[in-house]
Order: C-alpha cells, then structure tokens, then sequence
C-alpha cells in the first residue's frame, strides 16, 4: 500500500509538472505581452519611417535645393559639399534656367519656378500647386490631401515612389533616389570621378600632376565623403582596444589566480579577499565601468581597453583560479620529487596542465570584445563605435551606418578566424 501510495504521489507531482509549467509560461507571456505595452508598440510602429531607412540603407540621394531666400539652386548628392555638381554639368533630369525642371521619372515633373512658386505634376492625381507667401505655404490641397502628403501652413512634404519633395519657407528640395552608394571611391572634385580601373591602370595619365595609381589612390583614401582613412583608423582602434584590455586582463589574472585558488594558497583570509575583488570586477557591467572611467580620466581609446581589463580581470580570475584548482597534483608531485625548485614546479608541472584552457578563454573573449569594444567605443569616443553614433544620430546619411555595419561584421568574422587559428596552432599544435 505505501509503494502504491508513493507512486500515486510521483504520478501527481509529475501532471502537476507536465500541466503547470506550461500555464505558468503561458501566464508569463500574457505578462510580458501587457507590461511591455505590446498593442501600444504596433501603434506606434511608423512603417514610413522604416521603408525611408531601408532604402536609405541600400541607396543615395540626390537632392535638388532652392534657397528661397535668394532663389539659388544647387544640384548635390546626399547634399554634400564634395558632391556638389557643378551649374553647368547637372544631371540630364535636371533642367537648369529661370525655371528649374526636375524630371523624376514616369511622368513626375517637379518645376521650381520664380518667386517661389512649386508644381508638382503626379500621374494619375494631378498638378499640385504650392506658392511661399511670406511665412505661409499656399497649396491647392484642399482640407484632406492624400496619405503621401503631409502640408501644413509652414511646411509640405510630398513622398511618392519617383520621389520626394520638401518645401519650407527657406528651401525647396526634391530628393531623388539611386540604387548603390555613389561616390564611395571618388568624389565629383577628383579629376579621377567617372573614370574605370582600366583607365587608372592602363590608359593616359589623367592628372598631370600625379600617376594614375598614386592619385587615385590618394584621393580614394583621402575620400571626405566616406572617409576612408578615419575609418581604417577606427577599425584599428577597436581591434586595438579589444586586444589591450583582453590581454592585459589575463596578465594581472593569472598571479592572482594562485591566490585564490584553494590547493595553491591555504590562507582563507587571501583567498576570500580576492575572490571578493574578482566579484567586484565581474560584478559591474563593462558599460558601467566605460561611464565611470570616462568621467575618471577623459574619453579616449584607452579608457575602452581599461573597461575591458577591470571587466575581464574578474572573469579570467574566477575562471583560472577554478582551472588551479582542478590541476592533477600527481604531476606536480612528480616534478617536486625530482628536486626541482618551487618556481620549476610551478612552470613544470602547473602550466602546461591549465595553459590549453588559459588560451582558450583568452581567444574567446578576445573575439567577443571586439565585438563589445564597438559600443564601448561608443561611449568613449573611439573606434569604429564612434563613428557608427555618429552616423546615426545624424539621421542622414544611413548608407554610412550600413557601411560601418558591414566593416564591424567582416572586423568579427575575421577576428573569429584568427582566433581559432591561433588556438590550433597553439593549444593542438596543427
């Protein structure tokens, strides 16, 4: 009866188990759906502000200004300086004269004509009409224009698929969008803009005062558009702070780590005090470590690679310290009865057992801190980090945040390749 009474139990706990885990996740996930305001998220989704970046992501503009103020108007891409047309070279969608005509394609015709008078042609709608009336904008719009227009008395912003036209009280602009990132290799003041490899290579000397091969590659390197050269650096700096902070952390660990391991050090007062200091270390995020020694000692690439090694320190003393204690002692005691001194045991019978283990963590974390060292960056005004804030705070040019994402991508990748080759070189000697 007590066997059928145990079993009767061990069948209910189990149901219990089997039935309650499930509602108590589902009772979980309700939770979550209300408390982080689910419903309110998708309201507040803003699909036209996410199609904008995605295109901006993969594509560059070129926008057509007016100033209203003294009726010039500059043909630019992405409205840079470097990639300003020149008034008698515009693009050939690009009419220049008392009228601007801007000819976006499938019909759309945007004319800039004077005293502030905008037309916007859209098939299948119609002509619409907008005039600058000294701080107010006149439109033909009616009370209800369409889902694509947004007009106000200050401001009208006008998106369709050939386009988009902006006008306020200081500017009228169209911008119009191309597939790829133009003038990523040279900008339109490079004598070298528009000409292929084969030219640079092979054909006539383009700029009399330089070869062909040192200036273009000068002037794609010294691109201050895309800003090779500032990148390269970033990367350099990243990479940099990752190897610092990693490599430095696992110096000041592994001394540390005899003294908290238990077979190594039998003093519990040492060992419990530097337990406590690597629990302190690891116990404070590397983020909140960056905020405070940035306060400390300035923004800089090494206040990044010092995040690091505060952060690291912790975890590659708890980890070594762990490995000690889990060394075979018959090695060590081999070693000890041939006479040799302590500092030859230890380099003897000691090392070579936790070495494979030592550089394994050392690789891994030196992998992931690359990737870390990028929004560490961030904070500390360094690296690659830096300049992907920097793009994405400006809300301009998104092409460029996907450049940085690409770079950061292929920094990891090749980061992880390295590391593993190196740790089948070193640990299993391939």
């Amino acid at each position: 009866m007590e066997m059928h009474a145990q079993a009767d139990a061990l069948f209910r706990r189990k149901r219990w188990f089997a039935f309650g885990l499930p509602a108590l996740v589902l009772v979980y996930l309700i939770y979550i759906f209300f408390a982080f305001d689910i419903p309110g998220l998708v309201d507040r989704a803003r699909m036209d502000n996410a199609q904008k970046l995605v295109s901006d992501a993969y594509s560059y503009k070129v926008h057509v200004t007016r100033d209203n103020r003294n009726d010039e108007t500059v043909v630019a891409i992405e409205g840079e300086r470097k990639g300003t047309y020149d008034p008698t070279a515009t693009p050939d969608w690009v009419q220049m004269g008392e009228e601007t005509i801007i000819d976006l394609g499938n019909g759309h015709l945007v004319t800039f004509a004077a005293e502030g008078r905008v037309t916007y042609d859209v098939p299948n709608y119609g002509v619409i009409e907008a005039q600058i009336n000294g701080r107010q904008i006149e439109t033909n719009l009616g009370d209800t224009p369409p889902d694509w227009i947004n007009a106000s008395g200050t401001r009208v912003a006008i998106t369709t698929e050939a386009g988009r036209l902006t006008i306020t009280r200081n500017k009228t602009e169209v911008f119009r969008y191309f597939t790829g990132w133009e003038l990523f290799v040279f900008t339109l003041d490079s004598p070298y803009y528009g000409h292929g490899l084969g030219d640079i290579l092979f054909g006539d000397r383009i700029d009399p005062a330089r070869s062909n091969l040192s200036g273009a590659w000068q002037d794609f390197w010294g691109n201050a558009m895309w800003r090779h050269a500032e990148v390269a650096w970033a990367l350099f700096e990243t990479v940099l702070m990752a190897f610092l902070g990693t490599f430095g952390a696992a110096v000041i660990a592994i001394p540390l780590a005899f003294a908290a391991a238990k077979n190594f050090t039998p003093l519990l007062t040492i060992r419990f005090a530097v337990r406590r200091v690597f629990d302190f270390l690891r116990g404070v995020d590397g983020l909140i470590w960056t905020i405070l020694l940035s306060r400390a000692f300035g923004p800089g690439p090494l206040t990044g690679a010092l995040a690091i090694l505060f952060t690291d320190t912790g975890t590659f003393g708890k980890t070594f310290s762990e490995t000690l204690e889990n060394v075979d002692g018959k090695q060590i005691e081999g070693i000890r009865s041939t006479g040799a001194k302590p500092a030859q045991v230890y380099r003897f019978g000691v090392i070579p057992q936790i070495t494979p283990v030592l550089l394994s963590q050392v690789l891994y974390y030196l992998e992931s801190n690359t990737r870390s060292a990028t929004i560490i960056g961030a904070i500390t005004g360094g690296g690659i980090g830096l300049l992907l804030t920097q793009a994405i705070n400006t809300q301009k040019d998104w092409e460029e945040v996907t450049y940085y994402i690409v770079l950061i991508v292929i920094m990891v990748m090749l980061m992880d390749s390295f590391s593993g080759w190196l740790r089948r070189k070193l640990i299993k000697g391939e």
